[in-house]
């Protein structure tokens, strides 16, 4: 059989329905302009879904109506970069954690002027994780074991 170009071809996993009903804090949820949205379909509502392509893809609220949210999201059509609008149930979204860490960091920046305001020179850049503290592993009085890998042997007929 031919490549069939279907609006669902190869979704059998990615848009599989999930048994339940949907949990109430989906509809509680309070969406605003602005606000940065992750796409991901929830199957056991078939109402305002998106294409395969938008899938996974994170984009910003930009008009909110009753049952629905508007997104603008960047999509890659051969060599540009578009900004699709596209209309999504409130069902099938998400709120993106992708600037969490950033804002974290903004925040620990004003504690950190206020206080340079106050006292000595502060490093404001965000640094990266350090490595774990020195510690000592214990064997329980067991033997370490030293592991190599096994020489290849050619089998001929």
């Amino acid at each position: 059989m031919t490549n069939t170009k279907r609006e669902r071809r190869g979704t059998c996993y990615m848009f599989s329905r999930k048994h339940g009903v949907v949990p109430l804090a989906t509809y509680m949820q309070i969406y605003k302009k602005g606000d940065i949205m992750d796409i991901k379909e929830m199957d056991s509502v078939e109402k305002g879904t998106h294409h395969k392509s938008y899938h996974g893809k994170t984009g910003r609220v930009y008009n909110v109506t009753q049952h629905a949210v508007e997104i603008v999201i960047n999509k890659q059509v051969k060599g540009k970069i578009l900004a699709k609008r596209i209309n999504i149930c409130i069902e099938h979204i998400k709120c993106s954690k992708s600037q969490d860490s950033f804002l974290k960091c903004v925040k620990e920046n004003k504690k950190k002027k206020e206080a340079k305001q106050k006292g000595p020179w502060v490093q404001l850049k965000c640094q990266p994780a350090s490595t774990r503290e020195i510690h000592f592993v214990r064997t329980n009085g067991k033997e370490p074991e030293q592991w190599e890998p096994i020489l290849y042997e050619f089998m001929a007929w």
